[in-house]
């Protein structure tokens, strides 16, 4: 690994530091979940946690990004329980936090 060098990964550029390593570099990382309950388009409810890093809402999961996904984690969906889904925003109807 090149200090100085930048890399990408999906959709976030980062550049390591020198002296900083990739624990280090991950652990600056913002980790604000909120748990909520999704309807998709198929008529399932998940319920589960999601990452709001920085961001002040919920709602801004999907407003204030183009990700096309977002990621749950802790799912339950009948026999699922602990999962983690990549949940297509195109396939939500509705979102409700329960903070």
């Amino acid at each position: 690994m090149c200090f100085g060098q930048q890399h990408q990964t999906a959709s976030r550029k980062w550049t390591l530091r020198e002296g900083e390593d990739m624990e280090e570099s991950r652990d600056s990382y913002k980790r604000e979940y909120r748990k909520i309950s999704i309807r998709t388009t198929d008529g399932s409810t998940l319920v589960g946690r999601v990452n709001i890093g920085i961001k002040e809402r919920v709602s801004e999961l999907f407003t204030k990004t183009e990700n096309p996904f977002i990621v749950m984690i802790d799912v339950e969906h009948q026999d699922i329980q602990g999962r983690v889904l990549f949940v297509n925003k195109n396939n939500i109807v509705w979102v409700e936090p329960e903070d």
